[in-house]
């Protein structure tokens, strides 16, 4: 890998569900260091192609590279998977993902929620993890919940444990899927304040948000997908201040007035 390759690459990806064809021919790239926003309405896509970079989900036709590593696949179309199991779990260990439900596990503390993965699947000793992960807490403002259940604590709360759980794995990049859409704007407040922290540390991450404001302070890129395919992309500044497509000019207009 050079220090100008990518992360995260995808190149000409295709996504179908049966016949419903998701992704229509899309391309993204994440540099080391780089923030990447993906925008969009409802059904355009966005939380399929973070889930394709993460290969939680298999694409039919295109290229996923990780740091200039292509994933190798077997069979085509609908039947096409990765082909090396060894491969995939390194990939996905490197690309921790955040989802908009928390996905705590609610018969372990806090402090077990974020160890569990670092213990289980990377072997790493108990010690050095366990300091790892308080100071992720600390991190993200929750170092004094580290033995609280997770129903103890608030939504804002349980996604900033998750952001924690997600950096304890020492992921190459940080894929966010909504991280803020299912909490009330009060607590919003509190997670986006942590992806913030994360954007100025430079930190490489793929954001699929709602949240426009959001998009427009952490991104070095922003990407509008419609029904599948890539209708505008750029700087925040040129993508929010200077829309040139009538689709991302309705759909500012739209967020705005909501």
């Amino acid at each position: 890998m050079t220090d100008n390759t990518p992360v995260i690459e995808i190149r000409d990806l295709h996504k179908s569900y049966g016949s419903l064809e998701v992704l229509k021919g899309v391309d993204i790239a994440a540099p080391a260091g780089h923030v990447v926003s993906l925008i969009g309405s409802s059904g355009s896509g966005k939380s399929t192609l973070l889930r394709c970079a993460n290969l939680l989900e298999d694409s039919q036709q295109g290229d996923v590279l990780f740091c200039g590593e292509p994933v190798i696949w077997r069979g085509n179309g609908l039947a096409r998977h990765p082909s090396d199991r060894a491969q995939m779990i390194r990939i996905r260990t490197n690309l921790s993902m955040v989802f908009q439900q928390f996905n705590l596990w609610a018969h372990m503390t806090i402090l077990e929620n974020v160890m569990e993965a670092p213990l289980t699947v990377l072997k790493r000793d108990r010690a050095e993890v366990e300091a790892a992960a308080r100071k992720y807490l600390e991190k993200v403002g929750i170092g004094d919940k580290c033995d609280a259940f997770p129903a103890m604590l608030s939504g804002g709360q349980q996604q900033r444990a998750a952001i924690a759980r997600a950096l304890c794995m020492e992921p190459k990049a940080l894929l966010f899927d909504e991280p803020t859409s299912a909490l009330d704007p009060e607590l919003e407040q509190e997670v986006i304040k942590v992806i913030k922290d994360l954007a100025a540390e430079g930190r490489t991450m793929i954001i699929v948000t709602h949240d426009m404001r959001l998009a427009a302070d952490v991104s070095d890129h922003v990407v509008f997908l419609h029904m599948g395919k890539i209708e505008e992309q750029g700087p925040p500044e040129a993508v929010f201040g200077n829309p040139q497509t009538e689709r991302l000019q309705g759909f500012l207009s739209a967020g705005t007035a909501a």
